[in-house]
């Protein structure tokens, strides 16, 4: 289903879950919240969950049998480590059972719009990722760039070989809006998924960002979501 042919007004309470990666990426998360976020996660039919690459293998576990992917993240939250670090951390957690993993840009070489690093960066990540048939989203941090570099960003994720590209961390001072989530779209086309991450906390809210193109939700408010409640975190 592409995303342009979704009404997201009709969405059902389960057709929503499907749109979101239950996440929980807090430095101090213990084992039992992992366990309790899975379980959560299968009980509402939520598209992944999402944990830091130390959580990985606790995740697939208690996934198995189930329909739930785990998604990780890769140079969290700043993007700010060597291209040979963030394929280390992403292949290790593609290792440890990782279908999906969400890395970060180097934030830096999108503001000077240099192009060659930000590519290399990417298609680095993402060859390390594809060879264990995971998924790769480019988290471009929306809330620190111009609409150039955004659009930039985007254009490089393509270029690189990126499966999704997603706006933000929920750490860098912003999250999603509509108009970043309109602009990756069109930047991408079809070729891309858009994820809107950070600040989705309401069933309105996630409509919303799937209406301008998102087609994955990052949140941790995914219970409230899909219950017509009001979220309070990432």
């Amino acid at each position: 289903m592409s995303w342009n042919s979704v009404d997201a007004a009709s969405l059902t309470a389960a057709e929503l879950a499907g749109y979101i990666d239950h996440t929980l990426l807090r430095p101090d998360t213990s084992r039992q919240e992992i366990l309790t976020l899975c379980g959560e996660a299968v009980d509402h039919g939520f598209r992944s969950v999402c944990v830091t690459p130390l959580w990985v293998s606790t995740a697939r576990q208690a996934l198995r049998g189930t329909d739930v992917l785990t998604c990780s993240v890769a140079a969290f939250p700043f993007g700010a480590t060597p291209t040979d670090a963030k394929v280390y951390e992403a292949r290790g957690a593609c290792l440890d059972g990782a279908d999906e993993v969400d890395m970060v840009v180097t934030i830096p070489a999108v503001i000077a719009l240099d192009r060659n690093a930000v590519v290399v960066d990417i298609a680095a990540v993402a060859e390390a990722v594809h060879v264990s048939q995971a998924t790769l989203k480019v988290i471009i941090e929306t809330s620190m760039l111009t609409d150039e570099q955004k659009e930039f960003a985007c254009r490089c994720a393509v270029d690189a070989g990126a499966d999704f590209v997603k706006t933000s961390t929920g750490f860098g001072g912003g999250g999603a809006t509509v108009e970043d989530v309109a602009l990756m779209r069109r930047t991408v086309g079809e070729q891309l998924g858009v994820k809107a991450s950070g600040g989705v906390r309401t069933r309105e809210d996630a409509l919303a960002m799937i209406t301008a193109g998102a087609t994955r939700i990052g949140a941790s408010s995914g219970i409230a979501i899909v219950t017509g409640g009001t979220g309070t975190g990432y």
